[in-house]
């Protein structure tokens, strides 16, 4: 597998930090047919979470938000890398951007064990375009 970059879009949505919330969301979200490139949950209070949604088709996500009730911010731009896991891989990525002036405001990788990684990548939305091109995409 070659290192593939591409533009991802998010949306946040709050939920009551609670057994079984997130649960609930991924589960009505399987059922409706919406894909998750990636998926992130961080507490953002004392009894709330924030979580973040990376749809494959976003207008998907949208349609059912609204048929669901699920109060949506977003869209927002990141980029998405994956590829070969190898000694520096981020590194190389980091490099590149460095060498745009493209600062990495936000960022997280994991390894998936079998030799592959995946990177999401956010920059601020002024310097999105400049970043996409540094990376080739």
């Amino acid at each position: 597998m070659a290192t593939r970059i591409r533009r991802v879009r998010y949306y946040h949505t709050t939920v009551r930090d609670e057994p079984g919330e997130a649960y609930r969301v991924l589960s009505d979200l399987a059922e409706q047919g919406v894909d998750l490139l990636a998926f992130t949950a961080i507490p953002v209070g004392p009894t709330l979470t924030q979580l973040t949604l990376f749809p494959e088709q976003g207008g998907l996500l949208e349609h059912h938000a609204t048929y669901a009730r699920m109060h949506l911010d977003g869209p927002y731009s990141a980029l998405l890398v994956q590829g070969v896991d190898r000694l520096g891989a981020l590194a190389d990525v980091h490099r590149q951007l460095y060498e745009s002036g493209v600062n990495v405001y936000a960022s997280s990788a994991v390894a998936d064990g079998n030799g592959n990684f995946g990177y999401l990548l956010y920059v601020r939305p002024e310097q999105f375009e400049a970043a996409a091109e540094a990376l080739g995409i």
